[in-house]
């Protein structure tokens, strides 16, 4: 048996844990002082109130210490897994694949580790279609190698409310600063390392056809499609509504799952964010 391992900034949501049975290693998220396991100790509902706050509370992130992967490989060796196929947040964005690599040097059973070099649900992504080759029969090398090619084929569309965190970033561009001047929902992708300008959108069903007509574009120019639509909090919700309304049973779409925008990632987008990521089926 392959046990399959990722960490909590995947966002990956709970039908597809359980689908696959994939266990998942919680960041640390720290504020004003305080930390929480994300995922466990701190959700994103929990995490968005706190956010609310009037100033808004000071937040970190940390990667799970060796220790913590230690424990998830001996849980799967424990369970039966005589290998472990463990998938990642980049190297070069958190120590978080550092860390799983200290904890692989002395597992109880042989860790294949993947440095997906990307965050977020694109890590997801990788995970999610490294579980389809292993359902097919893939051995673990195929399986990671598999994993690997998924994050630079990866799309993604989303709407941002708090624009300053992304200035704070630095990632977004001028030219999308312009674009988005004036009363506007501001419909993104983020490309070569920055945010650009999808849509001017001024309504929640125009920024839903904004980001439900990138999807469908890519679903129409290759192959099916597996798509997460995501939300912050609750601001956001409607957004969600629409754009599973425009997709699901849609030619071209094989996959459609919901997910949170949790604190690792919520950090940096703040509330009100929604979008949807996607990648390529390679197996049918």
């Amino acid at each position: 048996m392959i046990g399959l391992c990722t960490d909590s900034n995947a966002q990956m949501p709970a039908d597809l844990v359980a689908r696959y049975r994939v266990t998942v290693v919680p960041l640390t998220v720290t504020i004003d002082g305080e930390p929480f396991l994300e995922g466990e100790e701190l959700g994103a509902d929990a995490f968005y109130a706190r956010m609310a706050a009037t100033p808004p509370p000071a937040v970190t992130t940390g990667a799970p210490s060796p220790g913590r992967f230690a424990a998830a490989y001996q849980t799967l060796a424990d369970a039966g897994a005589t290998e472990i196929l463990s998938v990642h947040l980049g190297s070069a964005i958190s120590g978080t694949f550092n860390a799983a690599r200290v904890a692989a040097a002395s597992a109880p059973v042989p860790v294949r580790l993947v440095d997906t070099g990307t965050a977020s649900f694109a890590v997801a992504c990788c995970v999610w279609e490294a579980a389809e080759a292993l359902a097919a029969g893939a051995g673990v090398e195929e399986a990671a190698s598999t994993a690997a090619a998924v994050a630079d084929r990866t799309g993604n569309v989303f709407v941002l409310s708090a624009l300053d965190l992304a200035r704070a970033g630095g990632r977004l561009s001028r030219a999308a600063e312009a674009d988005l001047a004036g009363d506007a929902i501001p419909v993104l992708r983020l490309a070569g390392g920055s945010y650009q300008a999808v849509a001017r959108a001024r309504t929640v069903d125009e920024a839903a056809d904004a980001m439900a007509g990138a999807v469908l574009d890519d679903a129409a120019a290759g192959s099916p499609l597996r798509v997460g639509i995501s939300i912050a909090d609750a601001a956001a919700a409607p957004l969600w509504a629409a754009l599973e309304q425009r997709l699901a049973g849609r030619p071209g779409i094989a996959d459609l799952v919901r997910y949170r925008v949790g604190p690792s990632v919520g950090v940096h987008t703040g509330p009100g964010t929604a979008g949807a990521m996607w990648y390529p089926v390679s197996r049918t």
